[in-house]
């Protein structure tokens, strides 16, 4: 019996590719299993009913949004962030620290923390390991993130390097402050896209008896053939019994390659950024509502999708409110792009089940090609 409040089960298994449940203080949810982004409580635009209609299972918040505004201890005191945003099931926040590392020209970084200024008002900020902790503690989400230093894609050997190791010490602060039973801590690798930095810090990090593993650092810049190949050469050698999790990654053709190495969970802005955008992914490919071809266009957004969008709207009245400046294309859009990627990952648990990846994985290379193949 584990001692960690969240907890993997493996179904089923196809090659690298496996089928899983991920229990939580807040429910279980199948996997492999695409987790919405809520950023400052709230998955832009919709609404938790619309998020438990599509099946979602884990919701998002970050720690470093939050902490800014409203600040933890308000919602701690409406009793914790759950109750706040009205979702009941199961939660993860992250560190704060890929935020406060992208400020790259208003942080500094030291080996107690960083020190930062807010983006909202320039006040003086200071994140550490424990502070990181004492927050998502406030929190009080099931699965927290350690805190640690993601280093740009394009940055050099000793630059990752510096990262990898500052990560594995704040890792033990973070063990070490952490006191919520009822919270699951995932550690995070890093090593850029360097394979034998990564094989060696997934040594390193994977030492620790923590819930769940992540392999962070990836989707910051560097080319889809590159992060592949760190997930080819990594993914498997995360621990067979604990949930793996790949950092902030969304697109369908990634999120399938992903699963094709045996991770479990995602989780990325992207969905709902390009529906208000006005780009939409459907089983024809990537469609932008904006172009004139749809401005008769009576059919739905995607045939093969039952969302509430694609059921009850036409393209042409979609792109009708987009040149129109109106709020519900955001929405309509954003929901069925997280329907589109909630769907995926039920293909995925279906097909693994069933012996037949292979035949999705093939599908959704050709249906989302990557530039260098088009």
């Amino acid at each position: 019996m584990s001692k960690h409040p969240v907890n993997y089960e493996l179904v089923a298994s196809q090659g690298r590719a496996r089928r899983g449940i991920l229990h939580t203080p807040h429910g279980s949810v199948e996997t492999p299993t695409f987790m919405p982004v809520g950023t400052v409580g709230s998955v832009k635009g919709l609404a938790p009913w619309e998020l438990k209609a599509m099946g979602a299972g884990v919701v998002l918040g970050n720690t470093y949004h939050l902490h800014l505004r409203p600040g933890e201890d308000l919602i701690a005191r409406r009793g914790g962030l759950h109750q706040f945003v009205a979702w009941d099931g199961p939660m993860l926040t992250d560190s704060g620290g890929f935020q406060v590392f992208s400020l790259a020209a208003l942080n500094q970084i030291t080996e107690e923390g960083v020190a930062f200024r807010s983006h909202i008002d320039g006040s003086k900020r200071f994140l550490s390991p424990e502070e990181s902790m004492r927050i998502q503690k406030a929190l009080g989400a099931d699965i927290i993130m350690a805190f640690d230093e993601c280093p740009p894609a394009d940055a050099d050997t000793k630059v990752i390097e510096a990262a990898m190791g500052r990560t594995s010490r704040w890792l033990d602060r973070c063990m070490t402050s952490l006191d919520s039973p009822q919270q699951a801590l995932f550690g995070i690798v890093q090593g850029g896209i360097d394979l034998k930095l990564r094989a060696q810090h997934i040594d390193d990090i994977c030492s620790r008896d923590l819930a769940g593993f992540a392999l962070g650092g990836l989707s910051v810049g560097e080319t889809n053939e590159s992060m592949y190949e760190v997930l080819e050469a990594t993914a498997h050698r995360l621990p067979q019994d604990k949930p793996r999790y790949l950092m902030g990654v969304g697109t369908p053709r990634d999120l399938v390659e992903a699963v094709a190495q045996g991770i479990d969970m995602f989780d990325c802005v992207l969905p709902t950024r390009n529906g208000r955008m006005g780009t939409a992914m459907t089983s024809e490919g990537r469609i932008n509502i904006k172009n004139a071809r749809f401005a008769e266009d009576d059919g739905p957004l995607d045939p093969e999708c039952p969302c509430p969008t694609c059921t009850t709207f036409s393209r042409a009245y979609l792109r009708h409110l987009y040149q129109s400046k109106e709020i519900l294309v955001m929405r309509a859009l954003s929901e069925h792009n997280l329907w589109y990627l909630t769907r995926l990952m039920a293909r995925c648990r279906e097909a693994i089940s069933a012996g037949e990846f292979g035949a999705l994985l093939a599908e959704v290379r050709e249906r989302w090609p990557l530039a260098s193949e088009r």
